[in-house]
């Protein structure tokens, strides 16, 4: 794309703003040129490391008609408001997951960057990493066999440390490590198996830190037939991976995308294989960039991203009822 850069603002300034700021200019095909947060001072300071103009409020930054797109990584349930906003203004949308914390606030955004026609995309960039991305091809070409049984971990020992303000609010992190990290491993599983048909859930606090949940462990069923099993928590050594178990082969993705290992049937232990861990923040900002420029829909769009959405709504309505529930079926024209 080379000097005609996409020109983003940034709602929110926090972490993963800076993530993803510096996935833009790693990528050479987007550049953060504003930002906003409700505090002068976070806003300054972004400003300063990113070389962008703060803007004084939200309206201030959707005015400016140099802004092209805008990524939004602020608490949950701001999103579709968020969404919304930036869509009427005639904006390309980049959201961090999830998309909404519900399929209904889901749909509303979707059909908002519908009408405005402009593009939706989500942040679920661990399918972008190398062995996950491997043993999706492994499946595609049936080494494999037949898909039978997938597992996930999101591990994470961060929430011993104290948690503050949104970031320990059960409203905006519903069955804890799970909407912040674990919505990964759905995304992992609906890339490999497709769509969930149900789930089955419990979740606790059982170190009880902080406020939110810091287990969580979930049953899942894919229409397509195979079933599933994730485990979240926030207290215990870190751990992420996907794992893909079929009728004459197993694949392993381990260390967040980094390592790749194999097993065939009859063989007595897996072997690694080589793979790059890739860059899945350039490849994410990169094809937002494109579908701006060029057009064309998103990898994680709004309707990727809404299939996973619906499963968080199943997965904490069965944590309450203590049964398997349904998960809502998602159209192509959510």
């Amino acid at each position: 794309m080379g000097v005609d850069r996409v020109r983003l603002g940034a709602i929110g300034v926090g972490h993963w703003a800076a993530v993803l700021a510096k996935g833009a200019a790693r990528s050479g095909a987007a550049e953060i040129v504003r930002c906003y947060a409700r505090t002068q001072e976070s806003r300054r300071a972004f400003g300063e490391e990113f070389g962008c103009v703060p803007a004084s409020s939200l309206d201030e930054l959707l005015r400016d008609g140099g802004v092209e797109g805008v990524l939004i990584s602020t608490p949950h349930s701001t999103h579709r408001d968020l969404i919304e906003q930036v869509a009427s203004a005639g904006k390309h949308v980049f959201v961090e997951k999830p998309l909404t914390l519900s399929v209904e606030d889901g749909k509303r955004a979707i059909a908002a960057a519908r009408r405005a026609g402009v593009v939706l995309m989500v942040g679920h960039h661990r399918r972008r990493l190398g062995a996950t991305r491997r043993i999706r091809r492994m499946i595609e070409a049936g080494e494999l066999g037949m898909l039978h049984q997938l597992e996930g971990q999101v591990y994470n020992w961060n929430a011993q440390r104290k948690r503050s303000g949104w970031q320990d609010d059960p409203r905006e992190w519903p069955v804890g490590g799970l909407t912040g990290r674990g919505v990964h491993i759905v995304d992992n599983f609906i890339c490999l198996a497709g769509p969930v048909r149900r789930v089955s859930a419990f979740s606790k606090k059982l170190l009880g830190v902080n406020a939110l949940d810091d287990v969580t462990a979930i049953a899942l069923e894919h229409e397509s037939g195979p079933l599933g099993y994730i485990g979240v928590s926030m207290v215990v050594p870190w751990r992420i991976g996907t794992a893909a178990f079929g009728t004459q082969a197993a694949a392993w993705s381990e260390e967040d995308g980094a390592r790749l290992y194999f097993q065939k049937i009859g063989e007595d232990r897996r072997a690694e294989l080589p793979v790059e861990a890739g860059d899945p923040f350039v490849e994410e900002i990169a094809e937002f960039a494109r579908c701006i420029r060029e057009g064309g829909t998103p990898e994680t769009g709004g309707r990727e991203a809404l299939g996973v959405v619906a499963v968080l709504e199943a997965i904490l309505a069965s944590v309450e009822s203590g049964r398997a529930e349904e998960v809502a079926r998602v159209s192509a024209d959510s």
